[in-house]
């Protein structure tokens, strides 16, 4: 095991990485270039917003450290994470313009070391980008030959914000591209250590390592839109129930059951830019990526079509109530935020809207400064609307039931596109519309269960 990891990029993977090494016992070095993050993991303080972070940190036994200088951290260090960010490029792929510089720097520091020095790169890049242009830099830099004095291996992970601390402890399986084998052995035996299971590793060359990652994302993106499009059939057939239907489908060993909720669309950092990515790949080598295109093309639809089922509802100057900005729950990201391209259509089109998310009114004001309102709580939200949509599952929103339930409350229209609220508590004091249930579904649905 190697004397010290250091992890460069301090961010929302970065960062509880780096408390998960800990955690393991393992001496970490963190390196950013931000001093306020610098400053919070010397801290043992989080540097993002991330649940549990703030805990592990606090109780890791490894020793952490935390540097802007990436020459001490390499030279201190046998392992070295590169975790930045990989910006979309206007054709679909992955820029490297932040991956670049780091390896230079890190190749320079290795032109100093004589001992063997693994370095991993963490963050998506596109199929061929590892071995074309990383691997010449580091070995130009460093004066080191891949696969013999330096090992580089692509691993990219598979974590949802919100649960990146349990995810990367307890993946379901772990994605190596090696530069060779002594490389993959060194980094599956340091998941070895640091895994809460005996997950399984899939270690293969750099190129499939690379497609396999934005293959897993993609696949995911079309199982989450297929469950969409089943939801868009169940609204307009007697009786349907998207939930039933999918019950059903998660049953066969050959489908399964996550990611079949049938409600809006996806979002976040990384299922619209992998699925985009994937597409944007297969038509520079001339393959057909049709499955890819048309997913992408459905998930922006969504909004559109969420915002149609708002105006059919929405009395005359009536105002829209958005209740969930993240693009899921217990994270403040709103990147392709569903909640928050809803309330920028209506908005552009002249609507009234007040937004409400428990955790990332700050982050809409920042990503769209002034577009509309935003209220400070569930209870103003549901106060200044006369037609409310969650748009998030964050659990805090079933509030609404009571807060609806009040004698001193109006009544109003719920758009619930998850169907997290209870139908039957909301009879009398809200006009219930849930997505994906067909005419007379919604109470049957609860008296089966």
């Amino acid at each position: 095991m190697p004397e010290a990891i250091s992890i460069v990029g301090l961010g929302r993977l970065g960062a509880p990485m780096a408390a998960c090494l800990a955690h393991k016992g393992l001496r970490v070095i963190g390196v950013d270039s931000s001093p306020a993050k610098v400053a919070a993991l010397a801290r043992r303080e989080p540097p993002v917003h991330e649940p549990g972070l703030a805990e592990v940190l606090a109780n890791a036994p490894g020793e952490i450290t935390a540097t802007m200088d990436l020459h001490e951290a390499v030279r201190d260090s046998g392992v070295t994470f590169i975790v930045v960010a990989t910006p979309s490029d206007p054709g679909g792929g992955f820029s490297l313009s932040q991956v670049l510089p780091v390896c230079e720097g890190v190749g320079r520091a290795l032109r100093e070391k004589a001992s063997y020095h693994l370095v991993v790169l963490t963050s998506t890049v596109m199929p061929g980008a590892t071995g074309g242009q990383v691997r010449p830099l580091l070995e130009d830099r460093s004066g080191k030959t891949c696969g013999r004095e330096l090992g580089l291996c692509y691993n990219p992970e598979f974590i949802a914000l919100g649960s990146v601390v349990r995810d990367f402890l307890n993946p379901d399986f772990v994605l190596v591209g090696e530069s060779d084998r002594r490389a993959g052995d060194l980094l599956e035996a340091l998941y070895r250590r640091v895994l809460d299971r005996h997950s399984p590793l899939a270690r293969m060359s750099w190129v499939n390592a690379e497609l396999a990652k934005l293959a897993v994302n993609t696949y995911v993106t079309t199982k989450i839109t297929f469950a969409n499009m089943l939801a868009r059939i169940c609204e307009r057939l007697d009786g349907a129930d998207v939930d039933v239907v999918t019950s059903a489908l998660g049953l066969d060993s050959r489908i399964g059951k996550k990611y079949l909720k049938g409600a809006i669309g996806y979002g976040g950092p990384c299922f619209p830019r992998d699925n985009l990515a994937l597409a944007a790949l297969a038509r520079g080598i001339g393959a057909p990526a049709d499955l890819a295109e048309a997913t992408d093309r459905t998930n922006r639809g969504e909004v559109e079509r969420l915002a149609e089922r708002v105006l059919q509802r929405l009395p005359r100057d009536g105002t829209v109530g958005v209740l969930g900005l993240s693009y899921k729950p217990d994270t403040d990201v709103v990147e392709e935020s569903q909640g928050l391209l809803l309330s920028l259509r209506l908005a552009s089109a002249g609507i009234p809207v007040v937004a409400f998310d428990p955790l990332a009114n700050e982050s809409a004001q920042r990503a769209a400064p002034g577009a509309f309102q935003l209220a400070p709580t569930l209870e103003e939200c549901a106060r200044r609307a006369d037609l409310l949509v969650l748009a998030t599952p964050w659990p805090q929103l079933k509030e609404l039931e009571v807060l609806l339930s009040r004698p001193a409350s109006r009544r109003v229209a719920v758009i619930d596109c998850w169907r997290q609220l209870d139908p039957v508590l909301l009879s009398g004091v809200a006009e219930y519309l849930p997505l994906g249930i067909g005419s007379g579904a919604p109470r049957a649905r609860r008296e089966e269960k």
